[in-house]
């Protein structure tokens, strides 16, 4: 059995320059901001890191707030092919509890201090001041330079890829690419969060930091989001560019919603969800129709799902059901995670893995980490996707990663 003790208390300051001040000091790091909406927790170090919430007993001082926890998963876990340098390093840890923990929600700004002991109230008022006094944040520009992928290997991938949906073994296959990005000078991991927050990137800001090394991104995709009984996740499929202006932009978008090979690609991750939900949830909702999600770089086919869950099923077991949809593997996904592992060159890591955080209380939100990226000291290794299907075109979905890309490259600007 383990307790934690929390105490919690409210905070009069932007959590993202408290967050640029208090992180010097540590060398775990995780971020979970949304940029939409207040929900955006940002922790610091390691108090313990826990294999399941099951049976965790914590006591809350001063504010009602349940100690938070990170977790950032990868892809496919149990791929045999080892994971590249940077990935490698990082643990493999399931919940991992910050020593302090920056908090914006519907209740204000706070700041929390975990411990597996009572917590020593001049060390939160250490924090406090110390977030209180944060200068205001400001953002740097990174010269880098990317080394290109073949166009020729991306070709030879779209052919295997089609050929197995030939022979009838996938209807759907999600192909990825990386490109490796080598900077000017070397950059850190505030640089490249701040640029993300407050850059025209829309979506959940993520941040996994472990000693020099770590995997950011923001992402528009919500994996699955629990309050109480209440549930929601998102089918995410089929892509256009954004468009020079609104004209272009809902030309493109008019486009995108009377494509069959989109809207088809689209259907898969709307049943797969709709299955999922419909085994251990009730109340379903699953629209028929989707809407458009439009995002800086790209527009996306965005189907919202909401629920309410049984009783006894946790935001993990969702997040491990729903986890990779057939946005981020393809369909069948058990085959199509098999036939990307033959495919691809590389182990993909965290990229496209479940990222996010749920408390003590077993309320929480998941992202699936899509426009992310891996980096150490000046250099790193990019990722984007596409869903491939009967019909699809290799050149065409290459200049559809490109854009992708774009969310993640944003970062340095």
């Amino acid at each position: 059995m383990t307790k934690i003790y929390s105490l919690t208390k409210r905070l009069d300051a932007d959590i993202v320059d408290a967050f640029c001040s208090l992180q010097k000091g540590f060398t775990d790091q995780f971020v979970y901001y949304d940029k939409a909406r207040p929900v955006r927790y940002m922790g610091l170090g390691r108090c313990v890191a826990m294999p399941s919430l099951e049976g965790v007993e914590w006591e809350c001082a001063d504010i009602d707030q349940p100690p938070v926890f990170f977790s950032f998963n990868r892809f496919d876990a149990e791929n045999p092919a080892p994971s590249d340098d940077l990935f490698s390093s990082f643990p493999r840890l399931r919940f991992m509890l910050p020593e302090v923990v920056l908090i914006e929600n519907e209740n204000g700004c706070m700041l929390q201090v975990n411990s597996l002991g009572p917590v020593y109230a001049g060390r939160i008022e250490r924090f406090m001041r110390a977030s209180l006094a944060a200068p205001e944040r400001r953002r740097e520009s990174i010269p880098f330079v990317l080394e290109q992928d073949s166009r020729e290997e991306w070709h030879e991938a779209m052919d295997q890829a089609l050929a197995a949906i030939d022979e009838g073994r996938v209807q759907k296959v999600v192909l990825s690419r990386r490109k490796k990005l080598v900077a000017e000078h070397p950059f850190s991991s505030k640089d490249l969060l701040v640029n993300l927050i407050d850059g025209d990137s829309r979506g959940t800001v993520i941040m996994y930091r472990y000693a020099d090394v770590f995997f950011c991104g923001c992402t528009p995709e919500l994996l699955i989001r629990k309050r109480g009984n209440e549930v929601e996740s998102m089918c995410l499929a089929g892509t256009c560019p954004a468009g020079a202006n609104e004209d272009e932009r809902k030309r493109l978008a008019d486009e995108l919603m009377a494509d069959t090979k989109h809207r088809a690609e689209h259907e898969h991750v709307v049943k797969f969800i709709r299955d999922v939900f419909a085994r251990t949830c009730y109340d379903v909702d699953v629209p028929k129709t989707p809407e458009i999600m439009s995002l800086a770089h790209v527009q996306h086919l965005h189907t919202p799902a909401k629920a309410r869950v049984l009783e006894g099923v946790s935001i993990w077991d969702l997040a491990g059901d729903l986890h990779p949809t057939p946005a981020t593997a393809g369909t069948p996904v058990g085959e199509a995670k098999m036939l990307i592992r033959r495919i691809e060159k590389y182990n993909r890591g965290f990229y496209v893995g479940a990222a996010g955080f749920v408390d003590a209380r077993g309320d929480g939100e998941f992202a699936v980490a899509l426009r992310t990226g891996v980096f150490d000291g000046e250099m790193g290794w990019v990722y984007a996707g596409c869903g491939i299907v009967a019909g699809s075109d290799a050149d065409a979905e290459f200049d559809e990663i490109d854009l992708k890309l774009k969310t993640v490259l944003s970062a340095f600007g």
